[in-house]
């Protein structure tokens, strides 16, 4: 349908078919967001701590909201068994994952600015990887590294909200993963209960709905607004 231009409308023309160009793409992002939205998500740096199913997933979708800075680590490569849940490629596998993740990102958003550390994350490096994070994301598959790298951040950077994952291995109820909020600046997405284990893995549907209840609760931050919030 015809719309009337009025005062202050910006109209961008893009050949169909073609890629857009940066400023392009910024016009098209804010047309989608608001530009008071996406002027807020652009100018954003979010950390990462893992690229695993959570993590891999997480980046996807900031990357796409327009988020203009992302800090990822973890140490490991991409295996096959990762292919279930894990936003790679078969053949990615054998590389560095934060290398096929970015690989991946820069073929979604090219103007994504994206820092990666390929390097398992201790207690000593944890705040350095992520200095100048607006927000940290937890993208763990093992239960003690979650639990250090939460009580760590939050003795160290406790001005800076911290998002979690726990609970969300086989195939239960979509409805049974929440986001909750467990102290002032700790914010914690899955259902609480069930691990993986023989008979319970990790598949990609309730592994995606957490990890985009996690991406949900930063944009919410960025913009002001709670994550627990109906």
């Amino acid at each position: 349908m015809d719309y009337l231009i009025s005062n202050n409308d910006q109209v961008t023309l893009i050949k169909r078919g073609e890629q857009p160009t940066s400023e392009e793409l910024e016009f098209l992002m804010a047309a989608r967001h608001t530009p008071g939205v996406h002027q807020k998500i652009r100018q954003a740096c979010i950390g990462i701590a893992g690229a695993g199913g959570l993590g891999s997933q997480i980046a996807v979708a900031l990357a796409r909201v327009g988020v203009g800075n992302l800090i990822i680590a973890d140490f490991d490569i991409v295996e096959p068994s990762n292919l279930n849940r894990q936003q790679y490629f078969i053949d990615q596998i054998g590389l560095a994952k934060v290398d096929a993740l970015k690989s991946n990102l820069q073929r979604i958003n090219p103007w994504t600015r994206i820092k990666c550390h390929q390097t398992r994350i201790t207690p000593e490096n944890l705040t350095g990887i992520f200095s100048g994070s607006d927000i940290l994301i937890e993208a763990f598959d093992d239960a003690g590294q979650k639990a250090m790298l939460a009580e760590k951040w939050l003795l160290s950077c406790s001005d800076t909200p911290l998002v979690a994952a726990s609970g969300m291995a086989g195939h239960e109820p979509s409805n049974s993963i929440t986001t909750r909020r467990v102290s002032r600046n700790f914010y914690l997405c899955g259902d609480g209960l069930s691990a993986a284990q023989p008979g319970n893995g990790l598949m990609a549907p309730r592994v995606g709905i957490a990890a985009h209840h996690q991406a949900n609760a930063a944009l919410r931050l960025l913009l002001g607004e709670d994550p627990t919030a109906q």
